[in-house]
């Protein structure tokens, strides 16, 4: 062996025991316990936030059903809501900015009617630059940031679901 890749070799392994040291792992599967399962998320029509739970719970211990008798833990996705703000205006009244929101309000109920999560809401926010060129591609970038608060606020309400049912 060269002693370049001993050297190599050596470097990798000095990594590999700092990283299992530091205490970083992969955030797994969905750690909700397994007699709440199946579950049934309640949305409205076209929710953006339950297709990000049914993505994100794909592939889970979590089995989804659709139901309601069958259900052992019910996730009610009770409102989402879009909006935006000016955050910033130039000389000349032209808006610079604006703070987008995303409100998510939901609650968890067992199969015995009880409240497991009370009504809770997220609200989600984030700064939006809006130049005067590109109009086109910033509705889309727009559209890019909504569809990313409803990843995070599924993910949110994931891990306060593990949180309390545990």
């Amino acid at each position: 062996m060269s002693r370049t890749r001993i050297v190599l070799y050596g470097l990798l392994a000095l990594v590999l025991v700092l990283q299992a040291g530091c205490g970083f792992r992969l955030r797994g599967s969905v750690e909700i316990p397994p007699e709440y399962n199946p579950m049934l998320i309640q949305a409205p029509g076209g929710s953006a936030v339950e297709r990000a739970m049914r993505d994100l719970l794909t592939g889970s211990q979590i089995r989804l059903t659709t139901n309601p008798a069958e259900a052992r833990l019910t996730l009610r996705i009770l409102s989402e809501n879009r909006s935006a703000r000016v955050a910033a205006v130039d000389l000349n009244g032209k808006t610079l900015a604006y703070e987008l929101h995303y409100l998510v309000s939901f609650e968890a109920v067992g199969t015995d009617g009880q409240t497991r999560v009370p009504r809770q809401t997220l609200d989600l926010a984030r700064t939006f630059d809006n130049p005067d060129v590109e109009v086109l591609g910033k509705q889309l970038e727009q559209a890019m940031i909504y569809d990313d608060f409803a990843v995070e606020a599924a993910d949110r309400i994931l891990m306060r679901l593990r949180a309390v049912l545990r």
